[in-house]
């Protein structure tokens, strides 16, 4: 490398006067658009201190900057420094602005913002606004929707197993080696005379396996939500499996009539509040049919602003009467989350899983839930932190 091209890299690295001895001519054109971009996030005193030059209340203005921060950097740290202006320049009012919303890179905390913002979305915005949440939703559907169904799927149709399979249905790792003392060295193959495989489960109401999203919908749960949905959207649509969304803070929010539309379900969840973990139990307790087939799965960071010792009893209660009780600290990227600790290890105390959990594990979760793996040992092969009970 030239002494040329360290100096230029230092200088973008480590900001400063383009006038500074040595500098002058080491930066192109281009260079100089992305310093000045990064000067005005992270401009006279680095991270630790004030922003730069600033962006004013322009969202014309802002736009520009978002477009030469896409420009030169890729969407990874993109999402970086917009989280972070939002936090050093206070650009989350800018948000209500349609051609501040254009120039976002989208992506799960950017939707969670505006789910946060819904209601202060001015009319002019609240299309430009769905467009933005809908890609978001398209491209998470697109990402994890075929891996959600096959798990499942196939999690409901290990349930049951049968020697009188449909062809479709056979289970031919099992059968193979079911039927290894037939094996018939002159051609080389192993003759199944006995079939294993899945028996084809029944679509009444009382054999459908019953899953229950119960989400804290309190701000530090944002991304949480934003996931949820997309996974009971996608299990909503699959047979066998019924399944329910219900949002809460310190009140109810049932969004299961609007599965079917993953953009009205976060449309309409109400982030931020308070946080009654019982009361939302109460309210899950209601709609079980049948305990020993249902998966209540809770996501929330267990900070309960209600009756602590009544949430206990009642979960004890839930998972005595046969529901499988699985609690997630977060489902998010990041796949850990602050949350209470102590009660945290009282629920793990009293047999629910306690962790946090990444979007891309959630799918195999469910697998194993639905086919009664003991989801603590499924989490620790995966060397996920399991909370341990007090």
């Amino acid at each position: 490398m030239s002494d040329r091209e360290r100096i230029r890299r230092w200088r973008l690295a480590l900001g400063g006067d383009n006038d500074d001895e040595g500098v002058s001519g080491c930066l192109s054109a281009d260079d100089v658009r992305m310093d000045q971009a990064l000067s005005v996030l992270y401009g006279k005193g680095g991270k630790s201190g004030k922003p730069g030059a600033g962006l004013g209340r322009s969202a014309p203005r802002v736009a520009r900057w978002l477009g030469d921060v896409r420009n030169f950097f890729p969407t990874p740290v993109v999402q970086v420094i917009q989280k972070d202006a939002f936090e050093r320049l206070g650009l989350k009012r800018m948000l209500l602005e349609p051609e501040f919303l254009d120039a976002m890179e989208a992506d799960v905390n950017l939707v969670a913002d505006l789910i946060s913002l819904n209601a202060a979305i001015p009319e002019r915005t609240r299309e430009t606004a769905r467009q933005v949440v809908d890609k978001v939703v398209q491209e998470l559907l697109e990402r994890l929707e075929q891996k959600t169904a096959e798990a499942v799927r196939g999690a409901l149709n290990r349930s049951k197993r049968t020697r009188r399979p449909r062809f479709a249905d056979v289970d031919w790792a099992r059968t193979i080696g079911a039927n290894l003392r037939h094996y018939q060295h002159e051609y080389k193959t192993v003759i199944p005379e006995t079939l294993i495989g899945f028996a084809r489960k029944s679509r009444t109401l009382v054999d459908l396996e019953e899953v229950i999203m119960c989400v804290d919908q309190s701000g530090s749960m944002a991304s949480s939500v934003v996931y949820s949905s997309i996974f009971a959207a996608v299990m909503a649509s699959l047979p066998g499996v019924d399944t329910k969304l219900v949002c809460f803070d310190t009140a109810i929010l049932d969004l299961t009539e609007k599965l079917e539309d993953p953009v009205e379900v976060l449309f309409g969840t109400q982030l931020g509040g308070g946080t009654d973990i019982n009361q939302a139990l109460a309210y899950c307790e209601g709609l079980i049919r049948q305990p020993s087939q249902t998966h209540l799965i809770l996501i929330t960071d267990l900070c309960e602003g209600g009756d602590a010792k009544q949430l206990l009893a009642r979960a004890a209660s839930l998972i005595d009467s046969g529901v499988s009780l699985i609690t997630l600290l977060a489902l998010s990227d990041e796949g850990h989350a602050w949350s209470d600790e102590e009660m945290a290890r009282a629920f793990a105390s009293l047999g629910s899983p306690v962790f946090a959990c990444t979007p891309d594990q959630f799918p195999d979760l469910m697998a194993a839930a639905l086919q009664r793996q003991d989801i603590g040992a499924w989490a620790a092969e995966r060397d996920i932190a399991l909370v341990r009970g007090s």
